[in-house]
């Protein structure tokens, strides 16, 4: 890495610092590395509404401890990235989740998951990456494959963890886990705002495997580096007016690993098997008792996982 950016200790993670970087399309994209500088970049891409912080710190550091630099970052519209102001009509929930379920294009967000592929692309650009190990997670998965086919010169190998390619008639979110992600807390104040995120990680997470003491800590602390409901709700959008990315499956020709949880209720295992089938040559591997996250328990196990994908490609 060889760019001129500055970087600060980050005030979350003892072993990572933080930047800004400007990529010239209006988006600025808040960014924390962390590994040796001469080690293989492993870029990390997270999902709806979810800070870079998602991306657990005993995680991260795993992956470091494995050689590589790690790099995680708030996409547009969440954490200390920009935000999108959008003065467009009001779009309709059920109309284009019933559209996208059927295959049928929707239109009307303020963008959509190939602008999100797009910054991430002017963000290896800027910081001079040149090809990287791409791991996305739910809709970052998403914005990974889009990577992968449009910017294949960018993405050396391609992981891909609890995520869709949102082809049509696939089985649907389970409401509950679907409805808690867009769901607005009771009232504006902390403590309520707090408690509904922490439903969130209850509702979609791996049964049994939740340290209430620690979701509470991590909840709190998400809240007060950022709070920006708006941002969730139109990358749901983004998602919705995006549609099928099956047939990118065609133009993916990096190595990919598709890991699923057999207990994830808002995108079931068959999300990931889809992927899988889609891409020539991918590997799925189904992991017995995880959800909609990544808690510590799974964490050795899942780092390792895709660190050896890595380091195969």
């Amino acid at each position: 890495m060889h760019c001129a950016l500055e970087f600060k200790a980050s005030p979350y993670t003892a072993f990572m610092q933080e930047t800004k970087v400007d990529l010239g399309n209006g988006i600025e994209l808040h960014v924390e590395v962390g590994g040796k500088a001469d080690d293989p970049v492993l870029l990390l891409i997270m999902g709806l509404g979810a800070q870079l912080l998602y991306w657990p710190d005993f995680f991260c550091k795993s992956l470091i401890d494995q050689g590589f630099r790690v790099i995680r970052f708030d996409n547009r519209d969440i954490g200390l990235s920009s935000k999108i102001h959008h003065q467009g009509s009001p779009l309709s929930i059920p109309k284009l989740m019933g559209r996208f379920a059927l295959g049928l294009e929707n239109q009307g967000a303020p963008y959509n998951l190939y602008d999100m592929a797009d910054d991430v692309a002017l963000l290896i650009e800027k910081m001079q990456l040149g090809q990287v190990y791409v791991l996305g997670a739910s809709m970052g998965g998403m914005i990974a494959q889009i990577l992968a086919a449009r910017y294949p010169e960018q993405v050396r190998a391609l992981g891909l963890l609890f995520s869709s390619n949102n082809q049509p008639l696939l089985p649907p979110p389970f409401p509950k886990q679907l409805f808690s992600l867009i769901a607005r807390p009771k009232s504006d104040d902390e403590d309520a705002i707090i408690d509904h995120n922490l439903q969130i990680f209850k509702i979609i997470g791996s049964p049994g495997y939740l340290n209430h003491v620690e979701a509470a800590q991590a909840v709190r602390k998400l809240y007060q580096r950022s709070y920006y409901p708006i941002g969730v709700l139109q990358q749901f959008f983004a998602i919705l007016c995006t549609g099928s990315l099956l047939k990118l499956g065609q133009q993916i020709h990096q190595a990919t690993l598709v890991v699923h949880g057999s207990r994830d209720r808002l995108l079931p295992p068959a999300h990931g098997k889809a992927i899988a089938k889609a891409i020539s040559g991918a590997r799925f591997e189904l992991i017995e008792g995880m959800g909609h996250d990544i808690p510590p328990h799974f964490i050795p196990y899942l780092s390792g996982l895709f660190a050896h994908h890595f380091k195969s490609n």
